[in-house]
C-alpha cells in the first residue's frame, strides 16, 4: 500500500516510523515532512492548507491512504473534500469528517456533546460578547481556580487557568475581544478539576474501536510543572495509575458513550479519538477530545505498539475494526523534548544540531528543525523528541537522560523530570 502522512513534526515522524515497519507498505510518502521522516519516507512540499495541492500530490503518486496528523486539515474539512471528489473518494482516509472534527474544532460542541451523551467532564457554561455581562454571576457559582477556554482552535494557546474571580472576568473580556482571535469569538468557562491527567487514544471506525496505549504528557515549561503551558515538554507510557479497575471504568463511561455519541450524530469517522481525561479520586472525567494523535505522546505510544499499526489503520479506514484486536509491549516509555531557548515564547531558530549521528533510528523523532546545506538546523520551538525505554520509569530515565547528553544545539533546554512524578 503507498500511504502518504501529513504534517511535519514529531508526531508525524513518529507515524512515519511505525507504519514504515509493516509488510503492508510498499511506499511511504510525507508532506511537508522533516529531516527525520526524510529517512523513512519521500517528503513532499506541500501546504497543508490548500486542498487542491494535496489532491495533486495523491494522484501524482498514486496514493492509497492518506493519514492526517495535525488538527487544522481535518476541522477545515479535508475528509470531506475527499469523500465529494470522485478522484478522490475511494482512497482510504485515516481522520473524521468536518463534523465529526467539531468535537477538538469547538469547545462548546464538545462539552455539549459529552452533556447530551453522558460522559462525565467539568460543569460549564457557554459565552460571547452578547452574554458576557451573566458570567460573573456563573464564575460566582465555582471555586477558584477557573478555568477559561476559547472556543475555537487556538494553537494549544487558548486554556486559561486563573486564580481569582477578578483575574477570570477580565480575561474573558479579552479573549471575547480579540485575544485569540476568531477562536475566542465564544468562550467555555468551566469549573476546575482537581486530579492526575492522563491521554487515552482509540481508533475507531464509527461504530467499533481498539484502545492503543495510554500515556501522560508534561505542559509546562518548568521543573515540577512550572512556567507557561507548552505543546508539551515530553510523555510517558504507560500510565502507573491506570490499572485495570480504572481502565474498565474509562471504558465503560467514557469511551463507549463517546462512540455511540459519534454514530448517533452521523459523523464519518474512522480515525482517532484523543480523550483527555482527569482521575479524580479513582473516577475519570473528560477535559477535552482531540480527533487525532496526540504530541509528544503519540512518540512514546507507538514504539509500545507490537502489531501491525498499518493493519489497524487499513481495517478502521474501511469500517472494518469489529473483531480487530491490539498487541502492546509491556516496556515502559519516556520521550523528553528540547526546545529552543525562549520557548514558549520568543526564540532563535537556525541554530545547527550536533550529534543526531550518536543515536539510532529509534531513539529520537524530528519536531522542529530543516535541512540547511549539510547541516540539521533548529527550526522550531520544539526541535526534538528523544525516547527511550526501560523495564521501569527508573531505568527508561536513565537511559533517556543519558541519550540526550549525546545532541547539543545553543541554548537548548528541556525538562530533567519526566518521569519522575511517577516513580
Amino acid at each position: 500500500m503507498r500511504v502518504l502522512v501529513l504534517g511535519s513534526g514529531g508526531r508525524e515522524h513518529a507515524l512515519c516510523w511505525k507504519i514504515s515497519q509493516s509488510p503492508k507498505l510498499s511506499q511511504l510518502f510525507c508532506a511537508p515532512g522533516n529531516p527525520g521522516t526524510a529517512h523513512i519516507a519521500t517528503n513532499i512540499q506541500v501546504d497543508l492548507s490548500n486542498f487542491e495541492s494535496i489532491k495533486g500530490v495523491v494522484i501524482k503518486y498514486e496514493i492509497e491512504m492518506v493519514v492526517v496528523g495535525p488538527e487544522d486539515p481535518l476541522v477545515n474539512g479535508l475528509k470531506d473534500f475527499f469523500a465529494y471528489d470522485n478522484q478522490l473518494n475511494k482512497i482510504l482516509f485515516v481522520g473524521p469528517d468536518k463534523n465529526g472534527a467539531q468535537l477538538e474544532g469547538s469547545k462548546d460542541f464538545a462539552k455539549n456533546f459529552m452533556f447530551k451523551y453522558g460522559v462525565p467532564t467539568a460543569k460549564f457554561q457557554t459565552f460571547t460578547k452578547e452574554n458576557s455581562d451573566q458570567a460573573y454571576d456563573f464564575l460566582k457559582t465555582l471555586s477558584a481556580p477557573y478555568v477559561l477556554k476559547a472556543d475555537g482552535l487556538a494553537g494549544g494557546k487558548g486554556v486559561l487557568i486563573l486564580d481569582t474571580i477578578e483575574e477570570a472576568y477580565s480575561q474573558l473580556k479579552e479573549i471575547l475581544e480579540g485575544k485569540f482571535g476568531s477562536a475566542g469569538n465564544r468562550v467555555v468557562i468551566e469549573e476546575y478539576l482537581a486530579g492526575i491527567e492522563m491521554s487515552l487514544f482509540v481508533l475507531t471506525d464509527g461504530t467499533d474501536y481498539i484502545l492503543l496505549p495510554e500515556a501522560k504528557d508534561y505542559k509546562r515549561v518548568g521543573e515540577s510543572d512550572t512556567g507557561l503551558n507548552t505543546g508539551g515538554m515530553g510523555s510517558v507510557s504507560p500510565v502507573p495509575f491506570a490499572d485495570a479497575e480504572f481502565m474498565n471504568r474509562v471504558d465503560e463511561r467514557v469511551v463507549k458513550p463517546t462512540i455511540i455519541g459519534i454514530e448517533k450524530e452521523k459523523m464519518d469517522y474512522s480515525g482517532f479519538v484523543f480523550i483527555g481525561l482527569m482521575n479524580c479520586n479513582g473516577n475519570p472525567y473528560v477535559i477535552e477530545y482531540n480527533v487525532r494523535m496526540g504530541d509528544p505522546e503519540t512518540q512514546s505510544v507507538m514504539p509500545r505498539i507490537k502489531s501491525d499499526f498499518l493493519e489497524h489503520l487499513i481495517n478502521a479506514s474501511k469500517k472494518q475494526l469489529s473483531g480487530d484486536s491490539i498487541d502492546v509491549y509491556n516496556h515502559t516509555q519516556l520521550t523528553l523534548v528540547t526546545v529552543s531557548g525562549g520557548y514558549p515564547q520568543e526564540f532563535k531558530k537556525g541554530y545547527p544540531i550536533i550529534g543526531l549521528e550518536k543515536l539510532g533510528a529509534s531513539d529520537y523523532f524530528v519536531a522542529g528543525a530543516k535541512s540547511n546545506e549539510n547541516n540539521i538546523v533548529t527550526n522550531g520551538g520544539r526541535v526534538l523528541n528523544i525516547t527511550a525505554s526501560g523495564n521501569s520509569i527508573i531505568e527508561a530515565r536513565e537511559r533517556l537522560y543519558d541519550l540526550v547528553n549525546r545532541v547539543d544545539y545553543q541554548d537548548i533546554y528541556y525538562r530533567k523530570d519526566i518521569g519522575l512524578d511517577l516513580i
